[in-house]
This record gives structure tokens, sequence and C-alpha cells, in this order.
């Protein structure tokens, strides 16, 4: 039976033990000592946090998750999810760089996060440093433009109709290209961190409008001789 408050050892050997492996393979698989988890597992010694960092990394986990217990009755998957993508319901965020739509917001431990995205940046220096989050990404181009840079590739342009799949974890950013003033995207953030829209929001920082305000477009951050363009479908309306 286990323990009311479980050590940081019942839970490794918790964790060793579902995935089947021994003291020396889950050594192999964390990079850390052997002599240290067998010491760790009964309940001689401890991990630092950096340690602990370490082990979530190497084993392509949360942090969270090596805190967790496994729980045998755990909450059944949940099915026959709906959600309409109206704009109007979505969750506003407006940044230098970006006018951010986040659809279908009332879903909870959603493992992906639809949103479109209104690119004003028009170079690399004005958008600044690459951004990192995890999981993985596809961005469709719907009007516009765009040169996509990332931390490993060379830039690419795409146009309307295009679109790329990339690593979240890798440095990336979207701007307009050249002759291009806006772009709309509509992409699809995807991880199995069930905090993802959290993690994207937390990106922003402190200039971003608050995720509570709905039914309301941003403001236009950088003022246009043109009106913008506007999606064909998507009901995002002028003020």
């Amino acid at each position: 039976m286990s323990p009311q408050h479980p050590t940081i050892g019942s839970l490794l050997r918790s964790l060793r033990t579902r995935r089947g492996w021994t003291l020396k393979q889950m050594s192999e698989h964390s990079g850390i000592p052997l002599s240290t988890l067998s010491k760790v597992e009964h309940d001689r010694l401890t991990l630092t946090y950096d340690k602990l960092l370490q082990l979530s990394q190497r084993l392509k986990l949360r942090m969270s998750e090596l805190f967790a217990e496994q729980d045998e009755a755990s909450e059944p998957a949940v099915t026959a999810r709906r959600s309409i993508g109206r704009i109007d319901d979505a969750i506003q965020v407006s940044t230098p760089n970006y006018d951010y739509y986040y659809l279908c917001p009332e879903l909870r431990r959603k493992r992906m996060i639809p949103v479109l995205t209104r690119v004003r940046a028009k170079s690399l220096e004005e958008f600044g440093a690459l951004v990192h989050h995890s999981g993985e990404e596809y961005i469709h181009v719907l009007e516009g433009r765009i040169e996509v840079h990332t931390e490993f590739y060379d830039p690419v342009e795409l146009s309307a109709g295009q679109g790329v799949y990339i690593d979240s974890n890798m440095g990336h950013a979207y701007v307009a290209a050249r002759g291009c003033d806006e772009a709309l995207l509509l992409g699809v953030c995807s991880s199995a961190d069930e905090q993802l829209l959290e993690s994207l929001m937390n990106q922003h920082g402190t200039g971003a409008a608050t995720p509570s305000a709905r039914g309301r477009r941003p403001r236009q951050a950088v003022a246009s001789t043109r009106t913008p363009a506007r999606p064909k479908r998507a009901a995002i309306k002028k003020k």
C-alpha cells in the first residue's frame, strides 16, 4: 500500500517500474549515476532541483508528472467534444508583433490550441528574440505573405494557401514579407502539456491584453494607410 505522502524515491521507483526499466537503464536514460538513483529510491538521498529538471527533460516528462502518483482509477478520456470557433468568443491578445484570437476557449484540457493570428512585424529586428514553447505547431497563411524564421533553418517565404509545420521548441518567428503590410494566419499548436494555453499566454508578457476581454477586437498597434485585409469567412469586424 502506497504511503499517504509518497517520497521522491517511491515515485521514481514507481515510474521506473511502469517503464519496465532496471536501475541501470534508468541511469542511462536520465544521465544520473546508478548509485545516486539507488540511494534516492531507498530514501537515503534526495535530488536537487537541477537534477529533477534534468530527469524530467531526459525522460520527456513535465516536472509535475515526476510527482504524480499513478492512479489506476484515472479519469476516463473525454470523448464526443465539440466547440464552434466563433471569433466573438475567442480570447483576444494584442502584442507589438501580433494580434491573437485563441478559439474554442471553453474547452478544458485541450491537446491542441487553434488560433487566428494577425502578423504586423515586418522584420526579425522589429520582432525581437525568437520564441520557444512546448509541442508542435502548424501555421497556414490565409491572407498576405510571411517570412518564417527558425533557429536551425534558413528563412522561407510563404504565400496565401501555403503552410509550415514545425517543432515549437525550436526558436521561431513569423513576420510579414517584404511589401506586405499584414498577414493573417490560422495556426494549431499541439502539446501533451494540458496547460499549453496557459504556457502560450505567459509568453505574451505584460504588454498583452488581458485574456478575459472577449467579444471585442484588439486595436491595431500600427497605423496603416489602407484597410487591413480581413478573413473572408471569419467574422472579424471593424470597429
